[in-house]
């Protein structure tokens, strides 16, 4: 049988930095696919969806309709959990994670465009279209990050991490600035929610598309394909590349701790990501334009951490920048709970801000450090199995609260403070130094 890591040798890959050039087609991509997560996941369609799509009138009441988009949620995150391991250790053995990559991003693009055929009562349909969008989106968010370790050495993983997450919510934050505008436009022109927001979809599936370009036109593929022996599949190489990595858990444990970690407090934030403009509108009386202006403000907020703590990361250390962060988070949902005013919420949201844009690329940064680059695909599918069980477990646990408490949001965001204290507690078993060490101690057995 042919060793599941027999692919030739690319230890010299990320000993030096990437061109420039190419460093930003990777970037770009974070540019390009952010508007999808601030438009359909964070801002615009989470909010149409509770709001219009299931909870219009004769529909559901508020409670119900959170928990079905929180179902939604879950629903796709579970097909990513099982599915994005193996495709990254296919993607890997077949030094192909360019085509898997390319393959997401149009599946996106497509279900993201599909979405403007929602409308008020599309319940079953809107639930199928986010799920397929929101799948092709996270697969293709693993794939990106796995080039991590092949353009940049461990010790500036923490500086084109944050360049990538800081251009993301500035691409983030011109998508949404763009549907804003015609948001306002058509408000201004009698058109209501069911009548604009479609064609948010269209534009953020157009922006998608074009902002992606120069990822695939620059950005190249280092590593060399392993030959696949007679009688073997790719399928079957997949699965015994995972089963070697979860055979030599003890060589990896601070990786692992991590992903513990990483799932832990990741919860908090994908709840928080899903449900901030659910939660302004509901709590404190938001319109979607207030909402959408909230937003276009946390992701500038969101930049400038993400840019800050990035240079902070290679400086203080991954683990010690994270706690801060984490702090920060912890932080901002008390101020949420307890906020009264519109100016305290604004205070939360922009701390809230700062803590997602450094708390993400931190965490993205670190499993690069702990990843060998001939796994990097594999290793950042376990990073997307790890996101996307918090996908599943912390919005669901929000929407679950909310529903159980007849739509009591407060408790709902209070709830969610536990994450990112057990996530904070966790971090500090992680041993950062051990952790990048054993990514270039790969042990290679049959």
């Amino acid at each position: 049988m042919a060793s599941v890591d027999s692919a030739p040798d690319p230890y010299h890959i990320g000993q030096v930095l990437a061109p420039r050039r190419e460093i930003l087609a990777w970037a770009m991509y974070d540019f390009a696919n952010s508007g999808y997560t601030t438009v359909v996941l964070t801002a615009v369609f989470n909010a149409y969806f509770v709001g219009v799509v299931a909870g219009g009138p004769g529909l559901y009441d508020t409670g119900t309709a959170t928990l079905l988009w929180t179902v939604a949620m879950s629903v796709t995150y579970a097909l990513v959990l099982f599915s994005a391991p193996v495709i990254g250790a296919i993607a890997d053995y077949r030094a192909d994670k360019k085509r898997f990559l390319a393959v997401t991003t149009l599946g996106c693009i497509l279900f993201t465009a599909m979405l403007a055929l929602v409308g008020p009562g599309d319940v079953l349909l809107a639930m199928i279209l986010v799920v397929f969008a929101t799948a092709m989106f996270a697969a293709g968010e693993a794939l990106i990050s796995s080039f991590l370790p092949e353009i940049a050495p461990q010790n500036d993983m923490g500086r084109i991490s944050a360049y990538g997450w800081t251009l993301g919510y500035v691409g983030g934050l011109l998508v949404l600035g763009l549907c804003l505008a015609y948001i306002s436009w058509a408000e201004n022109h009698g058109h209501g929610a069911g009548q604009y927001v479609p064609v948010t979809m269209l534009i953020t599936a157009g922006a998608f598309a074009l902002a992606a370009l120069p990822t695939f036109i620059w950005m190249r593929e280092r590593a060399v394909a392993a030959p696949l022996a007679a009688g073997e599949s790719y399928m079957h190489i997949g699965f015994a590349r995972l089963r070697h990595t979860f055979a030599h858990v003890h060589h990896y444990r601070d990786l692992f701790r991590f992903l513990i970690t990483l799932a832990v407090f990741y919860s908090g934030i994908y709840t928080v990501v899903v449900l901030a403009a659910v939660y302004a509108q509901e709590v404190m009386g938001f319109s979607t334009q207030d909402s959408i202006i909230m937003i276009l403000v946390v992701n500038i907020t969101a930049a400038l951490g993400a840019f800050g703590f990035g240079y902070l990361q290679d400086r203080l250390g991954s683990v010690r920048t994270l706690a801060l962060t984490l702090l920060v988070w912890i932080t901002a949902l008390v101020i949420a709970f307890f906020a009264d005013t519109r100016l305290e919420f604004w205070l939360a949201a922009n701390l809230i801000g700062i803590a997602l844009g450094s708390s993400q690329s931190a965490g993205r940064a670190l499993v690069g450090q702990f990843s060998p680059p001939q796994r990097s695909a594999e290793f950042f599918g376990l990073w997307a199995l790890a996101g996307k069980v918090a996908a599943i477990v912390g919005p669901l646990s929000y929407g679950l609260v909310t529903y159980v408490t007849e739509g009591d949001h407060r408790t709902a965001i209070l709830s969610t403070t536990a994450f990112f204290v057990l996530g904070l507690l966790l971090l500090l078993t992680v041993n950062e130094r051990r952790g990048r060490l054993a990514a270039h101690t790969m042990q290679d057995v049959d």
